[in-house]
């Protein structure tokens, strides 16, 4: 009767610890969503829209449409994402469809309601600082788990499909929008709004990984244990080790030794190589990028001595 009780009270804790991570987790992407929501309506009523400048993406389609044709802006990012939205639903599931469908809504009705002041007529700092804003938008939409822009959508959708690189598909659809504006509008604007598109993607990548780009490091060496007390106690860094055979020599001469993997920042690789040189010159170290990272002692540790 005690363990039937206990039992319960286990599982009543869990499901109230489930429902607070549920909360505070949507409270996040809440905020990230609705941050994302104005600051692609300021980059777009403030710096795009008055020097008719577009971006890549479903969003360069509705801009370019809504400067050859007499239809607001609002409508057709609704309209442009729509079919996007649809694959969505098929390729990536129900819960990422709804909040999109909300995030674009709620981004068509800002452009209608709120007025955002233009800020300048100066070309560079349209370019510059409309994608700027446009691309910190759509990064905090994406870190809500959303999108403002349904171009990636489509680039996973064809990427599962044929099995080309979901790079490729977006390089591709922007090539073709970038060459109809040239034709519609003038080489001029093609040429700012590449430069728009830039500030954008880069602006993009930083909200989404941040500053602290991690980097995966393998590193192999005779002298392993003095290579993990340094990454433990001078990087402050966890790590990984691998029992590992090697072959070597015309002879092919089997070793055994251990392989630490650790992540880094690509702020810290130089400290690391340094690091390694001073105990053992020969080391054989390789390093990969990495989009992201959950769990695990990623992030620096305070170390008592």
């Amino acid at each position: 009767m005690a363990q039937d009780e206990n039992l319960s009270t286990f599982k009543k804790l869990l499901g109230a610890k489930e429902i607070r991570l549920r909360l505070t987790s949507g409270f996040k992407d809440f905020f990230f969503i609705v941050s994302g929501i104005f600051a692609a309506a300021f980059g777009l009523e403030s710096f795009l829209l008055p020097n008719r400048f577009i971006d890549g993406g479903a969003t360069g389609i509705s801009l370019l449409i809504s400067e050859v044709a007499d239809i607001p802006l609002w409508l057709l990012i609704i309209l442009v994402n729509l079919p996007f939205l649809i694959m969505g639903y098929k390729v990536i599931g129900k819960q990422f469809a709804i909040k999109a469908v909300l995030a674009i809504l709620g981004l068509a009705l800002t452009l209608v309601l709120v007025n955002f002041p233009e800020i300048t007529q100066d070309k560079l700092l349209v370019a510059v600082f409309g994608g700027f804003f446009l691309g910190a938008g759509i990064g905090l939409s994406i870190r809500g788990g959303s999108v403002l822009d349904g171009t990636e959508v489509l680039a996973i959708f064809l990427s599962k499909k044929w099995g080309v690189k979901i790079g490729d598909i977006i390089i591709l659809v922007n090539v073709v929008i970038f060459l109809a504006a040239a034709y519609l509008l003038s080489i001029e604007a093609a040429l700012y709004s590449m430069l728009t598109y830039l500030a954008a993607s880069r602006t993009l990548d930083f909200v989404v990984e941040g500053i602290e780009e991690y980097t995966g490091a393998t590193i192999i060496s005779q002298k392993s244990e003095e290579i993990r007390r340094m990454v433990i106690e001078k990087m402050g860094r966890g790590l990984t080790i691998y029992k590992a055979y090697g072959g070597y020599g015309q002879k092919g001469e089997r070793m055994e030794y251990d392989v630490i993997y650790t992540v880094i920042t690509r702020l810290e690789i130089r400290k690391l190589h340094l690091e390694i040189e001073k105990i053992d010159e020969k080391a054989f170290v390789i390093m990969n990028s990495i989009n992201d990272t959950k769990g695990g002692m990623v992030k620096k540790r305070l170390l008592d001595h």
